[in-house]
């Protein structure tokens, strides 16, 4: 694609994956597709989860460049623990406050461009996940496939962080102030939902 620039060919990659799930999102498909565009679709048309994700990857920019790299994967790692934990029967305690303060806490991470150490941020990353894996394998259409759904959560996953990361740096480089307000957004937004 030599017209487009690099960047804004893997900004465009959520937004194409968002466009795909939109053209096939309707009752009963995902657990007809052995559960791929369910998982694949749950990520990006819930606002709680997209706000929580794309914090982590703007959050990510500012990290030691282990944790950077690592971010992703601990992110997919989270959900998929956590989502074994549903699929398993396993309760966790306050689920969908624990994800409208996920939100909150990751738009505060950016907002104020903290900088964690590699293990606490690591686990906290996880943590956040774990929470909305919990949901995801919850709401895992019946019938579904468990492995087609968790790569389809998975591949979304992985989209959402690695887009805003991408979207985080290349705002960073024109005027890293707007990358905070960024993260006041998501954290307003945040406490909407925690406090709904």
């Amino acid at each position: 694609m030599p017209s487009v620039p690099y960047f804004r060919f893997w900004l465009a990659a959520p937004i194409l994956l968002l466009v795909s799930g939109m053209a096939m999102a309707h009752p009963g498909h995902g657990a007809e597709q052995g559960g791929f565009m369910a998982g694949l679709a749950h990520p990006l048309f819930g606002l709680d989860h997209l706000l929580a994700m794309a914090a982590i990857g703007l959050w990510s920019l500012g990290q030691s460049r282990r944790l950077r790299m690592a971010v992703p994967l601990l992110a997919v790692g989270g959900m998929i623990i956590g989502a074994g934990l549903a699929v398993a029967g396993i309760g966790l305690p306050g689920v969908e406050s624990a994800i409208a303060l996920s939100v909150l806490l990751a738009g505060v991470l950016v907002a104020t461009l903290a900088k964690l150490p590699s293990l606490v941020g690591g686990l906290l990353v996880v943590g956040f996940m774990l929470f909305h894996g919990h949901a995801h394998g919850t709401e895992m259409p019946h019938g579904a496939s468990l492995v087609t759904y968790l790569a389809g959560f998975s591949l979304a996953t992985l989209a959402i962080t690695l887009g805003a990361r991408l979207a985080g740096g290349w705002l960073q480089a024109r005027q890293s102030r707007s990358l905070r307000v960024v993260g006041g957004v998501i954290a307003a937004i945040g406490a909407f939902f925690a406090l709904s």
